[in-house]
């Protein structure tokens, strides 16, 4: 499903639709202590809203500690910003890590981000140990980083990728796992625009 002419008041509910059309395939805990891995979370199926140009909204500026130490920033002007949002213990956000780090080796005029939410930093590390993340992650255990997104993300849609322009402006959302070859794609997409 991509909606190209999304007006900021109906993107928000068409985001709402596509989790609902998608919960079926959900299922989690929300226990921190969960040994299965799961903490109440939906997972998408891949589904990308585009927002027409004329219709973006400002993406909020957000800045956190980075899991490694230091810190991690959004705000990049002038840059294509690729936003993951993950977790440790999200299945498909284990599944989509390889596409995202060869996307982000293959896109080397983006800046790439993650927002680690509702996970302990060290299976967060692990993580990234494992999957090779080539980018900084800002580690956000309580969600609080992640409300800066109210009314855009899903705090429950895990992954979710966002893709904001060189202006900063919110010009797609992908909830779900994301391929490399649809993430290559709408960052040329963004690359190209003025």
């Amino acid at each position: 499903m991509t909606v190209r002419e999304a007006r900021p008041h109906r993107l928000l509910a068409v985001l709402v639709v596509a989790v609902l059309l998608t919960a079926p395939t959900a299922g989690c805990s929300l226990s921190k202590a969960s040994a299965t891995g799961t903490k109440g979370y939906l997972a998408g199926n891949g589904a990308v809203v585009q927002v027409d140009a004329a219709d973006r909204d400002p993406a909020p500026q957000v800045s956190g500690p980075a899991l490694g130490g230091g810190t991690v920033t959004i705000n990049h002007p002038g840059k294509v910003v690729v936003l993951n949002v993950w977790s440790s213990w999200c299945g498909p956000c284990r599944a989509e890590a390889p596409a995202l780090a060869r996307a982000a080796h293959r896109l080397p005029g983006a800046v790439f981000v993650g927002i680690d939410t509702r996970d302990d930093p060290a299976p967060a590390k692990a993580f990234v140990r494992q999957y090779h993340v080539p980018y900084g992650s800002i580690s956000d255990p309580d969600g609080s980083t992640l409300l800066a997104f109210y009314g855009v993300l899903n705090p429950k849609a895990l992954p979710t990728t966002m893709l904001i322009d060189k202006h900063g402006r919110v010009a797609a959302i992908i909830g779900g796992p994301v391929t490399e070859i649809t993430l290559v794609d709408l960052v040329h997409q963004l690359e190209a625009e003025r």
